[in-house]
């Protein structure tokens, strides 16, 4: 049995760790596909190695973690989406025994992000056992303005929220974590903050991502993505229905 995590870029697994470590203590087979590549081959190496240096922490192999060399860059993914859909779906043919998926939320934060919550429902309808996806929030604008964002709080338009309890070591280590991402540093001095503040007040906690949300607006107003980096919903919709048509 394994669990596909799905992720666009380094360091999106950083979101996801107290689900990850839930399933190393349980013994679980687990695989890290990352869909974007990065504009240089140096910065691409040292986020491939931030990300494997965070994953041994729990005792993943590096093996384990699979770029998908794809070609498609960091925050280009609705540029050419069947392209990423291509190298995703070759690496997931490949594996044994995928009995479930986790992935980044459909929120409108990023649009890699959300893309990847529709390569993630496409290949749920190809692999043998359609898997259960279930979906990590990262951020999102939903009831902000502006740049203003929400660090990893489900959206209710995504369903019921599942929390995965964690020891106070656990979190702990999980917050210590961020350390190992050094070349993101200026990202995380915004996000790490604002994640934990979300988790003081509501825990971290998953959902399952139903194959029709992807196919709606994520939610009501203006996506973060349409506010902060200049890409529409319209151009996520078409690119989401060339990976699940394809």
């Amino acid at each position: 049995m394994t669990q596909v995590h799905l992720f666009a870029h380094f360091d999106d697994e950083y979101c996801a760790w107290p689900l990850i470590a839930a399933l190393a203590r349980a013994g679980r087979d687990q695989r890290f596909v990352y869909v974007c590549d990065y504009a240089t081959p140096a910065l691409a190496a040292a986020r491939l190695a931030e990300t494997r240096a965070l994953l041994a922490t729990l005792g993943i192999a590096p093996e384990a973690v699979i770029p998908a060399q794809s070609g498609v860059q960091d925050g280009a993914l609705h540029t050419d989406p069947l392209a990423a859909w291509r190298a995703v779906r070759k690496i997931v043919a490949g594996l044994q025994g995928v009995s479930g998926l986790t992935v980044t939320a459909w929120e409108g934060g990023h649009a890699d992000h959300d893309l990847c919550a529709a390569m993630a429902v496409r290949l749920q309808g190809l692999l043998p056992a359609a898997p259960e996806i279930r979906q990590i929030a990262l951020y999102h604008g939903r009831g902000t303005w502006g740049p203003a964002f929400r660090a990893c709080d489900p959206i209710p338009e995504n369903g019921p929220v599942a929390r995965v309890p964690l020891t106070a070591g656990q979190w702990l280590r999980f917050a210590a974590g961020v350390r190992h991402f050094p070349s993101q540093w200026k990202s995380w001095a915004g996000l790490w903050p604002a994640m934990f503040l979300t988790f003081a007040g509501r825990g971290f906690g998953v959902q399952t991502l139903d194959p029709a949300r992807v196919r709606a607006r994520p939610h009501l107003g203006r996506l973060l993505y349409e506010r902060r980096f200049g890409v529409t919903y319209e151009q996520v919709r078409a690119a989401a229905d060339l990976i699940l048509d394809a």
